[in-house]
């Protein structure tokens, strides 16, 4: 997975710099882009919705759930402070950039939106990157660490694209608190976005 996202990655700035934007179906997705988003939304809500396990795990835990979202959202908006600090970004972009959370496809677009295309590319690289790093280390810091703490580089991804991770390298526990820290970030990142772009 973390392969074909390079790939894409890759391809897609080859078309780029090779002048493919002109071409159809490039064009077509470029300016479908909020539609692709919505689509994209919509799937995750699909699985979501398909982790029957979740309700019964809220209602054990309570309000103790949310421990985990809480400790990774207000992590990733200190570290996009101290980011924006030491490059010189105003924080309000980089901390709508933290607060992508690793949800690189939707931080692209919405920061692309509000801030410009420069700020959507490097939302969109730094989420993409976190991801990408999330595969490396889950096994590490499941080793070393503890079970829980594999979520937080995670992030968003903790429901999906990183969940298969949790399930190799973790138990049947953290798995179903990674499906639930999953939810709720992923379902803070419009807000974080537009909050953090606006409150700075």
């Amino acid at each position: 997975m973390v392969y074909l996202a390079l790939i894409a990655l890759v391809g897609g700035i080859a078309c780029g710099m090779a002048g493919l934007d002109d071409t159809l179906p490039v064009e077509m997705i470029v300016s479908h882009k909020d539609l692709i988003l919505y689509a994209l939304m919509f799937l995750v809500g699909i699985s979501i919705g398909l982790n029957r396990g979740i309700i019964k795990k809220i209602k054990e835990y309570h309000i103790r759930i949310f421990v985990i979202p809480a400790g990774i959202i207000a992590g990733s908006l200190a570290g996009g402070i101290v980011s924006g600090l030491i490059t010189g970004l105003p924080l309000n972009e980089s901390t709508a950039i933290a607060s992508g959370l690793g949800w690189y496809s939707l931080s692209g677009v919405a920061i692309g939106n509000l801030a410009g295309a420069q700020a959507g590319s490097i939302a969109f690289l730094s989420n993409l990157l976190r991801e990408i790093f999330s595969f490396f280390s889950i096994p590490l810091i499941a080793k070393k660490l503890n079970y829980p703490t594999c979520i937080a580089p995670a992030g968003a991804t903790s429901e999906d694209t990183t969940l298969p991770m949790m399930i190799r390298y973790t138990d049947g526990e953290t798995v179903v608190l990674s499906v639930f820290n999953g939810v709720i970030c992923s379902a803070a990142v419009p807000f974080l976005i537009s909050f953090c772009y606006n409150l700075f």
